[in-house]
Parts: C-alpha cells; structure tokens; sequence
C-alpha cells in the first residue's frame, strides 16, 4: 500500500509536464519581446509557493497591473524551483523578481552574482514574519519531532526556509542531516503539495510555512482537517521582492510606489490575497542580516545554503 501511495505521488506531482495537456505549464515560458508592445518589457521572475494551477494567473493580473502603471509591458518569467529563479536572476535575465526568504538569503551570500536589491517587502496578517510548521496526518500517532526519526519526509524546495533549512538547521544542532534522520526525503516544490502528501500517508511528515498554512485553512479547510501541527519552529521574514541594482533610481521608486498602492486598488485586494499578501511595505534589509550571515558561514566552512 505504501508503494502504491509513492507512485501516486509522484504521477500527481509530475503530471503537468508529461505533456502539452490542458493543464500543462510551461516554466520557462513568457511573452516573447516580439509580441510586445510599447517598449523593452519589464522582466518579473517567480516561482509559486502553491501549485502553479491555482497561482500563475494571480502573477500574470500583477504584472498586467504593473504594465498598465508604467506605461510599457510587463511579462512574468516563470521558473520551476527557488534555484531556478537565483540563476536566471543572476544572469541577468529578470528586472524584478518574487524571491523566497531561503532564496533571497542564499543569493545575498554568494558573491559574483548580479547584484540586486530589496525593492518591497510582503506583509500578510498584519506581519513580516512567518513561522515553519511541520506537520503530520491528523491521524498519525506521532507524538514529537523526535519521533519522526526513522520517517519519511516531505521538502518544498532546497532553498525554502520553512520547507527546507529550518529542519535542516534543527538536525545539524542535533548532528543529524535529513538523509540520516529520516528514512526517506523528497521535494514536492509546493507547498500545498507537501500538505496534501502528508495528508495522503505519502509522506509521514513535511514542513511549511505557517502563512500558507492558515491561507489553505480557511481555501481548503478540507484538505487541513486531515493535517496537525506537531512543532512550530523557526521564525523568519517573508520572502521579498527584489530589483536589479542596475535599474534607473527613478523606475526603482516607481516600481516601488505602485507596489505599495496595489493593496489600494480594489480590483487588485483579491488578487493578492489568492497568493497570500495584504500589501506590500518598505524594505528593511536588516531582517535578513542574520540569516545572510548564517549562510556566508556555511559557505565558508564548504557547503552552500540549502
């Protein structure tokens, strides 16, 4: 049975690209420059939190929105994974990008790359912050975090924060990795998809961010009810919005004041909320320091941030 619920798995969580069905999307896909008009577009990278179903068109209503305020087009750059976004923005290929706290850190720690720079940060529930949750089916008789020894594990995406280097954290602080720890470990590259392993019996345990988790509470109390929190560990600001430094000071603050006035456009509150933001608020780069610091020192002692 166990088996059988593995090979569901991974049909579900491969599926969109097993062909050019009707839900099929393409990651590295966007507008080709030769179909826009009113100038050299404005590049906006993500990669979604959620499955890219549900999230994609909230992305695309964002940079449609932002478009229409400058006065030249906006396309979306969709990537796959957190790496995937890091690489195209460090070659250059994004003006802007929707970055996760994991990524962000990451790419502020290595050095060579193009540099960028806060341009907004997100706020939701009235706080920059998040929490990571990790979670067990609601049935499980798992008690405590030790217990989950022996496991398996679900991960959203290497560079995640919740979905990743929280419990990664936790187990070096115990002398453990994650492949030592627990029995098996895969990615989903999803939030939502890590929930729905656990409440599956596919994974015996994964980690997510809180926020996601209290949005899917009230959008899927369903899948929720067969979930529990068994910890609440490691606190961090969410994930920003970030800039080329190279972009003119000028279409940086602009940038900047029609993500703080989106919030204020009534057509535009929903949009950000299917993908769990209220608003957007000034940057505060001192949020980050410590965990930017955390990862120069992995990388000084021989081993990226993960």
């Amino acid at each position: 049975m166990r088996i059988l619920r593995w090979v569901i798995l991974s049909l579900a969580l491969i599926c969109t690209g097993c062909g050019m069905s009707a839900g099929y999307i393409d990651f590295r896909a966007s507008v080709p420059e030769s179909e826009a008009v009113g100038g050299e577009p404005l590049r906006i990278a993500f990669s979604p939190v959620m499955s890219p179903q549900t999230t994609r068109a909230s992305y695309q209503k964002m940079a449609d929105y932002i478009g229409i305020q400058l006065g030249r087009p906006a396309v979306i750059l969709q990537r796959r994974g957190a790496e995937e976004v890091n690489h195209l923005v460090a070659e250059g290929g994004a003006d802007v990008a929707f970055l996760s706290t994991g990524a962000y850190t990451s790419y502020r720690a290595d050095l060579g790359e193009e540099p960028i720079e806060l341009l907004v940060l997100v706020e939701t529930g009235d706080t920059l912050f998040y929490r990571t949750e990790v979670l067990v089916a609601a049935d499980s008789d798992i008690a405590s975090f030790e217990e989950l020894r022996g496991h398996s594990f679900a991960f959203v995406d290497p560079r995640s924060f919740s979905g990743k280097i929280a419990v990664t954290e936790k187990l070096a602080a115990l002398g453990e990795t994650p492949e030592t720890y627990f029995s098996r470990v895969f990615y989903t590259h999803h939030h939502d998809r890590s929930i729905w392993a656990v409440a599956n019996h596919i994974a015996d345990g994964a980690s997510v961010d809180s926020q996601i988790y209290d949005f899917l509470a009230v959008k899927n109390p369903q899948l929720i009810a067969r979930v529990r929190v068994l910890a609440d560990i490691a606190e961090a600001p969410t994930g920003p919005v970030v800039v080329r430094s190279a972009l003119p000071a000028e279409e940086k603050a602009r940038l900047r004041e029609i993500f703080y006035q989106m919030a204020e456009d009534p057509e535009m509150q929903q949009v950000l909320r299917d993908v769990v933001i209220d608003r957007f608020v000034p940057p505060d780069d001192e949020l980050y320091a410590p965990l930017i610091e955390a990862n120069r020192l992995k990388g000084r002692e021989g081993g990226r941030a993960s």
